[in-house]
């Protein structure tokens, strides 16, 4: 039995079903929740460390991205060749057909439709990206100039994983119809190819994702986010927005390298020229220091007090983890990295000692507990989690302190936006490795 690591509404892992039903494999199927994190769970990346759906997996082996998965299935099973013909010339075509659905037609999609809908940060439409589309399917038009099929005159494998990907533009509402060849190739397709129906209630299942996020972004906050992608305090921000569901109106970029920070317009709404800066406008507020942001936003917008409980002697256990963050541990990250960074001054051993002594505190305040302040989540762990990665960005060795370690492989894999954060740090890595 093979072991089918997906989630329906993917439109790679949708082409495998389709290949499976067309090859008549019967897949013991794994659905991966990836907005659970499943895909970070140490026995899932175990079989895959690339942490990607689909995964496939045939008794001791164990293959992901969804092409080559295509090939190693019609390759095994397909005895007649039908769907992927021996005939090398022929299969260079299909070779060609699936590596264009790759790089070029399915990544037009990625480029246009992923930063409205899955970034933390959500962008409006790029009409750049859009000519990308337009671009992708008049070369894909071209190719199917005199040929029923994606690559040639008979089904192949190609169609199928085409198939997944025109399809997922359709339910995405993009307007192919000024392409005739491509417009008679998806009636044929959708006719022939079997598994059409389960494609489909997948196209549909991600319409539902796709509609609420555009639903939510029509009903973000009125706040402005001030920040840099690579800080610390600001990733922490960022986290603490998504693990509450709040999507920011606009988000501004500010360079502080170039001085950004202390031009007019920054210093009327913050005049100590720091970030990251929340403007809240429907309350007229101007907010910064990050903690003080983390602890506005819970306040206000959180369904519930999860991150901030009410309880006063809880929230005095988080305020304290907040303020050992940022006057003890963060502090020693700056006192002892920035000066080499931006000041190119010689590492100073007196303040790496600063760092160590932080450490053996924090990792005595997890002696017994599972998070920073108790035995839930709360934006303590969300600030102190920016503040380690920053640590483990550096290449600081963060096994030495074995509660430290676990509290943050645990925070790694629960908290929502570890992936934008981690993708800030490696940002900010730059400058470690300049």
């Amino acid at each position: 039995m093979l072991d089918f690591y997906y989630m329906l509404y993917s439109a790679p892992c949708r082409s495998i079903l389709m290949t499976a039903k067309a090859l008549g494999i019967e897949l013991n199927k794994k659905q991966v929740d990836l907005d659970a994190g499943d895909y970070l769970k140490p026995e899932f990346v175990k079989i895959n460390p690339q942490h990607t759906i689909p995964t496939l997996v045939d008794g001791e082996f164990a293959l992901w991205e969804s092409r080559a998965i295509l090939l190693y299935l019609v390759e095994k099973f397909d005895k007649d060749n039908l769907l992927y013909p021996k005939d090398l010339q022929q299969r260079a075509v299909v070779n060609h057909r699936l590596f264009f659905d790759l790089g070029t037609l399915y990544q037009s999609y990625v480029y246009y439709y992923y930063p409205q809908m899955f970034e933390d940060v959500k962008k409006p439409a790029d009409p750049e990206n859009l000519k990308r589309i337009d671009a992708a399917f008049r070369s894909f038009n071209t190719l199917l100039e005199g040929h029923k099929y994606a690559a040639g005159d008979k089904l192949t494998v190609a169609d199928i994983a085409l198939l997944a990907t025109v399809s997922t533009f359709e339910i995405s509402d993009y307007d192919f119809s000024a392409h005739a060849n491509v417009t008679s190739w998806y009636e044929n397709a959708k006719k022939e190819i079997p598994g059409w129906e389960e494609n489909w209630e997948g196209c549909l299942y991600y319409k539902k994702l796709y509609l609420s996020q555009l639903e939510k972004k029509s009903t973000s906050a009125a706040m402005d986010f001030y920040y840099r992608p690579g800080s610390s305090p600001c990733r922490a921000v960022i986290m603490t927005a998504k693990a509450i569901g709040v999507e920011f109106d606009k988000s501004i970029v500010i360079n502080t390298r170039a001085g950004e920070q202390f031009k007019p317009e920054y210093l009327k709404i913050n005049p100590q020229h720091t970030i990251p800066t929340l403007v809240d406008n429907k309350e007229g507020l101007s907010l910064w220091e990050s903690r003080a942001i983390l602890v506005y936003l819970v306040e206000k917008y959180a369904k519930n007090d999860a991150l901030y409980p009410k309880d006063v002697n809880k929230q005095a256990l988080i305020n304290q983890r907040l303020y050992f963050d940022m006057g003890t541990l963060y502090k020693s990250f700056a006192d002892y990295y920035y000066p080499q960074i931006f000041q190119k001054q010689p590492a100073n051993e007196e303040n790496f000692k600063k760092i160590e002594a932080a450490f053996d505190l924090f990792n005595t305040f997890l002696q017994d507990q599972s998070f920073a302040a108790g035995e839930s989540l709360s934006v303590a762990d969300i600030s102190l989690l920016a503040t380690v990665s920053s640590f483990d960005v550096a290449g600081f060795d963060l096994k030495r302190y074995s509660n430290v370690s676990k509290w943050y492989e645990q925070c790694k894999l629960i908290t929502p936006g570890w992936d934008v954060n981690w993708a800030g740090c490696l940002e900010f890595r730059k400058y470690f490795d300049n």
